[in-house]
């Protein structure tokens, strides 16, 4: 079985696959390769790593989260998901030899790991004692700052625009072509967001 060094949105459900700077066109050029050639394969989707946007609650240049402002993207309501990478990687070793998962989209989200901007920005408020400033950049002007970035100067906004304002991680339900690695491992256990928050504090 072959299994792809994706680990991250799924590229047939990314909406904004051309502004993407042919960042998800050479993932779907090989899915469509190892289906063609009929190479027994599961691909797995966990979206984002816990250690990218979410140490800054998703703020463009930080490397940790804010403690005085903090910027809202779109209505801040769409939800992304995170997952630290050795919870892939137990999911990855579980999904290996599973029959369930062959030809078949691994999905993961957690309960303790789907949330919008407004969730993550309330929790991390609830954790250091104090309200945030809130800067609310509409759809448009997100889009505006991405076009006139170049890449891959602007890949980090264009991360947050797909997850945060699109709502690629989560608009959609698995089908039949896909299964929840959360349902079907169980015995797992997903570090959630507000531990990662909590070691940040």
């Amino acid at each position: 079985k072959f299994i792809p060094s994706e680990f991250g949105v799924d590229p047939n459900k990314i909406q904004i696959y051309n502004l993407a700077h042919r960042f998800y066109a050479g993932k779907t050029e090989i899915r469509r390769l190892i289906e063609a050639e009929d190479i027994p394969y599961t691909y797995i989707c966990c979206n984002l790593f816990m250690g990218y946007l979410l140490p800054s609650l998703a703020q463009p240049g930080l490397k940790a989260p804010p403690r005085d402002k903090v910027t809202i993207f779109g209505d801040g309501n769409a939800k992304a998901v995170f997952v630290k990478d050795v919870d892939v990687a137990a999911c990855t070793i579980n999904a290996i030899d599973d029959p369930r998962t062959l030809n078949k989209t691994l999905y993961l989200r957690p309960q303790g790991n789907v949330y919008s901007i407004n969730e993550l920005v309330a929790m991390w408020e609830n954790k250091i004692g104090r309200e945030l400033e809130k800067i609310h950049v509409l759809e448009e002007e997100l889009l505006l700052k991405i076009k006139e970035s170049s890449y891959p100067d602007n890949l980090e906004m264009i991360f947050i625009y797909s997850a945060f304002v699109k709502g690629d991680h989560t608009y959609f339900d698995i089908d039949e072509c896909g299964v929840d690695g959360t349902k079907l491992y169980p015995h797992l256990k997903f570090t959630t967001v507000s531990e990662h928050l909590d070691t940040l504090v």
